[in-house]
């Protein structure tokens, strides 16, 4: 059987383009891995999505996205695509011992927020420990936070961080900021701002219950440690996107991410459509994912009635 559409992923670009393609009667399918709803079921409160006026948690709105999907005819299964074959014009999605064929396939396989690594990271991740300040830095009003990181991004979210925060520190395990001049100079510059030169994170404390309470700074020369109180830790040193599936069959940017055609989401190949964070490098929020989800389901569908 061949299907009209499968939809690779289950964030709010995959659920999104699996509500739209279920009401146009395109009985999509919709695979993803273990960790159904995308990063979203990693945070708490999320307040900025419209429609939830009192907030929602992150859980709950993949939840949510997911059974009206389910209402519309939409069809899942949680196991991993392991190869997928793109050229033709049936495209083929292998998930171990089963074989998928369809006429479109959307991607929505996102990308993941690069971290350190550290023991109770993912425990404490929602809990004082974040990888957006634009989605949460409101949570930590007059609070003392932490960034890690020594890039644009990193300077980036320390200067939006001083809308909320009541101090502001740029953990960097460098002697110097990666930045671009102007950023550097502006993060230097803040009166909320100090950077860690030298400096890494070398332990998370605190639980679910208490959230982040402080963490353990090592000085990167001489290997010395202290304790400093802060309630909130974003990461900024980067996100991989979930390409790997792809390589040599779809066209890709110098850091992975999916190249789309201009304001649409086609890709490279006729058929083939991308959304949300895995072609998204500067928005990364869930309704920008969401809006292109809606974007790929309808394209889809275009295609189809084409050929």
């Amino acid at each position: 059987m061949t299907r009209e559409v499968i939809i690779l992923g289950s964030g709010p670009a995959g659920l999104t383009a699996a509500i739209y393609a279920s009401r146009a009667n395109l009985n999509p399918l919709v695979i993803h891995g273990p960790q159904p709803g995308g990063q979203l079921t990693t945070t708490t409160l999320v307040e900025n999505f419209p429609g939830f006026a009192q907030g929602i948690m992150g859980p709950e709105l993949m939840d949510q996205m997911r059974a009206q999907a389910e209402h519309f005819g939409a069809e899942f299964l949680q196991k991993p695509a392991t190869s997928v074959k793109l050229s033709a014009e049936r495209k083929t999605v292998v998930c171990d011992d089963q074989t998928f064929e369809a006429k479109t396939v959307i991607i929505a396989t996102g990308a993941s927020a690069k971290t350190l690594g550290l023991d109770r990271e993912w425990e404490l991740m929602g809990y004082g420990v974040s990888t957006c300040a634009t989605c949460d830095g409101a949570f930590f009003r007059n609070q003392i936070i932490l960034v890690v990181g020594g890039g644009d991004s990193a300077c980036e979210e320390a200067l939006f961080l001083t809308k909320f925060a009541s101090k502001v520190y740029l953990v960097h395990r460098r002697d110097s900021l990666r930045a671009s001049k102007i950023m550097a100079e502006r993060v230097i510059a803040h009166e909320k701002i100090t950077v860690l030169w030298n400096t890494g994170i070398a332990k998370l404390l605190g639980d679910k219950k208490s959230g982040l309470t402080a963490v353990i700074l090592k000085d990167t020369v001489n290997g010395s440690e202290k304790e400093m109180p802060a309630t909130g830790l974003f990461y900024a040193i980067g996100h991989q996107p979930n390409t790997d599936l792809f390589k040599g069959q779809l066209e890709m940017d110098n850091n992975g991410y999916l190249v789309t055609t201009g304001a649409s989401t086609k890709t490279n190949i006729p058929g083939v459509f991308a959304c949300g964070d895995v072609q998204d490098h500067v928005f990364r929020q869930a309704i920008t994912a969401a809006g292109s989800g809606c974007m790929a389901a309808i394209e889809a569908e275009r295609h189809l009635s084409g050929h």
